[in-house]
């Protein structure tokens, strides 16, 4: 998620172990996943600009959509629209639900 203030040593260590923490969940959860090559990284900076920075030489750029209710789940936020028009990889935009998922 993005912060809007620098975040302290602490806060950023535990940020990367929950997203370490939920990358080993979602390969246990897919063992055809263990061929993707990942990297946790927390980079500094608008969101759309570090992403579509590593776009440049990715294979493929993956995302999640933040959730939103209604109409609203309809459009696409600006980090997922500003990769979808500009990235120079592939990318896919992943919503919150999938389709065997409940919606709130």
């Amino acid at each position: 998620r993005p912060v809007a203030e620098p975040a302290t040593p602490a806060e950023l260590e535990a940020t990367r172990q929950a997203v370490q923490e939920l990358l080993e969940r979602a390969r246990a959860a897919r063992p055809e996943a263990e061929r993707v090559e990942t990297e946790v990284r927390i980079e500094h900076g608008v969101p759309a600009e570090v992403l579509l920075g590593y776009a440049d030489t990715a294979e493929h750029l993956v995302v999640g959509s933040r959730g939103m209710g209604g109409f609203k789940r309809l459009l696409l936020g600006s980090v997922s629209t500003a990769l979808t028009h500009h990235a120079r990889c592939p990318t896919t935009v992943v919503p919150e639900h999938g389709p065997d998922q409940p919606t709130r």
